[in-house]
């Protein structure tokens, strides 16, 4: 479908990943948009407004319009969050934590904008999943984003496995997350079902003060285990062809 230039533009705007400054990580230009709008789709409209103090948002916080999109949002509210920039209104979409429609519930907003021929205009900010894979040394040519996996233990401990022999079939890094407070559990599980040469990076409170990114064997990992608990991480893990699985 053609754009109509009388059609507001939605700009994916990305947020901080915790309580650091936004000095390093989001640039003027994305500020500058931010600044100019008036309308915003957040998962979370008190967070959303707690970001727009961090960048000096230049109007009163309670006269920017907030609508609210999250993994309960059902699919008949989305015609609704268009209505705006199908009149004309640019809009920003907001993510809790990071960029928008990554690993995040976005993405079907994103879709819905393209499908009613909407312009979409991606700014440039903080990827927790792509900073850790740029700092990880590990395949960054052939990679694969899983989001969370199964927290039932029988479950998870099938996936890992699954994702490490993807990696030694595929030579592809393969990315994924976990609530904070389980991120304990996670590690023991990779600890427990991956290989010892397998390579694992855990990517922690990235562009914070405590930021913590390591990439060592699960043989190195299991002499020296991290506390994670309540810490944002990312988990990359490879395998690379030419090793063979072992206990």
């Amino acid at each position: 479908m053609t754009a109509n230039t009388a059609r507001g533009t939605l700009y994916l705007l990305p947020s901080g990943l915790g309580d650091s400054a936004l000095g390093n990580v989001l640039p003027d230009g994305s500020r500058e948009i931010a600044h100019r709008l008036t309308h915003f789709i957040a998962e979370n409209p008190k967070s959303a407004r707690a970001f727009l103090k961090q960048i000096e948002y230049p109007r009163p916080i309670n006269t920017a319009t907030i609508h609210v999109l999250d993994k309960d949002t059902p699919g008949a509210a989305i015609p609704a969050l268009l209505a705006p920039l199908l009149a004309g209104i640019d809009i920003a979409l907001v993510s809790e934590a990071g960029c928008p429609a990554v690993a995040d519930p976005g993405a079907v907003l994103v879709r819905a904008a393209h499908e009613s021929g909407i312009r979409v205009v991606p700014l440039i900010g903080p990827s927790a999943i792509l900073l850790a894979l740029m700092a990880s040394g590990l395949n960054g040519q052939n990679f694969a984003f899983h989001g969370y996996l199964p927290i039932e233990k029988t479950r998870r401990a099938w996936h890992v496995r699954d994702l490490e022999q993807r990696s030694r079939q595929d030579d592809a890094t393969q990315i994924f997350i976990e609530t904070p407070y389980r991120n304990d559990a996670m590690l023991q599980a990779v600890l427990a079902e991956c290989s010892p040469q397998t390579l694992l990076c855990v990517a922690t409170d990235i562009t914070q003060s405590g930021e913590q990114i390591m990439t060592r064997s699960i043989a190195d990992w299991r002499r020296n285990i991290p506390e994670l608990d309540k810490r944002p991480s990312v988990f990359l893990l490879y395998c690379p062809k030419g090793n063979r699985r072992a206990g």
